[in-house]
């Protein structure tokens, strides 16, 4: 076990039985009372941020998390079978640690995957990626007052609002946190 002198910003630790990371960390001494620690956390099972204090030296769980960059290969049922481009190991990623970013997921991407003792526990795509629209609805001549969107389906069959100057063919990139549109890809 750890003191919170041992924790900084970026570490991981165990907090309610679950894994979070800690996005600030004060310590205070108010006045004449005791000092404590403050520390906002984010819980990686969820991704909400939560705030607790703790008595200056208090015991804590420090986790010792690895993160490594793995090329996902292709979907084998409710995991991705993951290389690592080092070694060539094939680990096995639980596709709910992706969650709504599955969607934007292609194979041979590089992601990042956090393990605590070989015991996958967060997974991050790429911030951004890029894919071909293979549909989209034509435009309405005249409507480009406001910054106008239509609906669009990508070559995965994911479904995506897009600018009005966008057609099937174009390479757009889109944001894998937010799943908007950012930009059209020029080659």
């Amino acid at each position: 076990m750890a003191s919170t002198a041992d924790v900084n910003i970026g570490s991981y630790i165990r907090f309610n039985n679950d894994i979070c990371q800690i996005m600030e960390w004060q310590h205070r001494t108010p006045g004449n009372l005791r000092a404590f620690y403050q520390g906002k956390m984010r819980n990686l099972r969820n991704g909400k941020l939560n705030e607790h204090r703790w008595r200056s030296g208090e015991s804590m769980e420090v986790l010792r998390v690895e993160i490594h960059e793995l090329q996902y290969l292709y979907r084998e049922g409710d995991n991705l079978v993951c290389m690592d481009q080092a070694t060539f190991d094939q680990k096995y990623i639980p596709v709910a640690l992706f969650g709504d970013t599955m969607k934007f997921m292609r194979e041979e991407m590089v992601v990042q995957i956090g393990f605590e003792s070989e015991v996958p526990i967060f997974a991050r795509p790429p911030k951004t990626v890029e894919l071909t629209v293979a549909e989209a609805e034509h435009a309405v001549k005249g409507d480009t007052s406001n910054k106008v969107m239509k609906l669009a389906k990508l070559d995965n069959g994911t479904e995506l609002m897009v600018p009005l100057f966008v057609e099937a063919g174009t390479v757009i990139r889109i944001d894998t946190e937010t799943g908007e549109y950012l930009d059209r890809v020029k080659k």
